[in-house]
């Protein structure tokens, strides 16, 4: 799919210039009680640190001398000292013709290893229905985003359920004249907390590279300011969500990730209810989840994927360790905010879990959690060497239908990026076909 594409459109490859090895003393990812304690290290005084904070996260500078609020002197000593800001940078983009663009992202650690983030402008639905928002009102349904909580709806959000088979369509999204007049943008970010992948699910492209090793706090972060600057994104007035739904396991470097968070909110002023993380079902780590204040704390989604055990256990080894059963059991710890729902995701693979007692299996077992729940149904992906197969378009609505009539929120996440290898499960660094 993807070497066609590329040699038809030859901006479908953006190459930037070679930007050399990173040092391993970044500046970037600290926070500011570290960068603090930094510049007292420097002789300097702590303020330094806040003054940092302001450069790195709020004006998203990338270069050590263009901190002109840091005198010159310090700069060069903090320079000959190894220090930089070693931001993470965009190295290669692929861009989809829905307008979804998939990236190579460099690291900090010099390695030569990238890490993969995508960006959707109008999102793939995934945040519908949560009801994490305090500010959420009449459109319950709408994606949670930065900045101001109502946007208007573009007119493919209010296709009715007649038209399913849109949100298969690869198209340039339409918007309406009311949304055209609002030049704020409305986006989801997927970030990747690991370079591959340890839990191996047996449809996933992503499993197929293995994990090759664990991002760092400012990894992940930088992913999101990298894409930020590329959008020329202003927080506070345009609307982007964040998912932690790219490579890895971010309950396998829950460390990170949460620092990673920590660094958005706290230094860069995002909201963790525009933030969701996805987990295979990480026991330990959903529990430790649980205990995290919710001011620090995003949205959390299962990647459930299967009716029951049985089936679970062959498409996820993961399952085998933690079952089902313990899995909500740790969900259940998770003390949720006021109208907030745990979302429940769900790869439907062709003859494998879209059959419809598998729908009804899915329904009871929704609401024997007890849990506020919805569910995003995810059609399967497709991946070279992977040999499971997309649903029907019937099989996908008649699932969705049934959830519905059991009284479960259901929601069909857009394909995104297919032709260019971005949507859920396909990011595997593919640089051609």
């Amino acid at each position: 799919m993807l070497a066609p594409v590329m040699r038809e459109k030859s901006s479908q490859l953006v190459q930037f210039d070679d930007l050399g090895r990173r040092s391993r003393k970044s500046l970037f990812g600290l926070d500011a009680e570290d960068l603090s304690d930094c510049m007292l290290e420097a002789g300097e005084p702590p303020w330094r640190g806040c003054q940092l904070v302001e450069a790195l996260y709020r004006q998203r500078i990338t270069e050590l001398d263009a901190i002109t609020t840091l005198p010159k002197a310090l700069r060069q000593r903090l320079a000959a000292e190894g220090w930089q800001v070693g931001r993470p940078a965009i190295t290669q983009v692929f861009q989809s013709a829905d307008g979804t663009e998939r990236y190579l992202v460099e690291g900090q650690s010099g390695d030569g290893l990238t890490m993969e983030t995508v960006w959707m402008p109008e999102g793939d639905g995934g945040e519908s229905g949560d009801g994490s928002d305090s500010g959420e009102g009449r459109d319950s349904d709408r994606s949670e985003t930065l900045g101001a909580s109502s946007f208007p709806r573009s007119s493919a959000e209010r296709v009715g359920d007649h038209q399913l088979g849109s949100t298969y369509g690869l198209g340039t999204p339409v918007l309406d004249s009311e949304t055209r007049e609002d030049s704020r943008q409305r986006a989801t970010i997927c970030v990747s907390s690991q370079v591959g992948c340890a839990v191996n699910c047996d449809f996933c492209l992503t499993a197929r590279l293995g994990l090759q090793r664990n991002l760092t706090a400012g990894e992940i972060a930088g992913q999101v300011l990298a894409v930020f600057d590329r959008h020329a994104v202003e927080v506070g007035r345009d609307r982007v969500n964040l998912v932690f739904m790219g490579m890895g396991e971010p309950f396998l470097n829950y460390g990170n990730f949460m620092g990673a968070v920590r660094l958005l909110v706290g230094e860069m002023g995002l909201s963790p209810q525009r933030m969701t993380v996805s987990t295979s079902g990480i026991v330990p780590g959903i529990e430790r989840f649980a205990g995290e204040l919710p001011e620090f704390r995003p949205k959390l989604a299962i990647s459930l994927n299967a009716p029951n055990d049985a089936v679970r256990s062959q498409i996820m080894p993961i399952n085998r360790k933690w079952p089902i059963a313990s899995v909500i059991d740790s969900v259940r710890k998770v003390k949720l905010r006021p109208r907030e729902r745990i979302t429940f995701e769900y790869v439907l693979l062709g003859g494998v879990t879209d059959r419809p007692e598998h729908a009804v299996e899915v329904a009871r077992l929704i609401r024997r959690t007890g849990l506020p729940a919805k569910v995003n149904l995810i059609a399967w992906n497709p991946g070279p060497g992977i040999h499971y197969a997309t649903p029907q378009l019937e099989a996908v609505e008649a699932f969705r239908r049934t959830l519905m009539d059991a009284g479960i929120p259901a929601y069909v996440r857009k394909p995104r990026g297919r032709d260019i290898y971005a949507a859920c499960g396909q990011l595997k660094r593919t640089v051609e076909g």
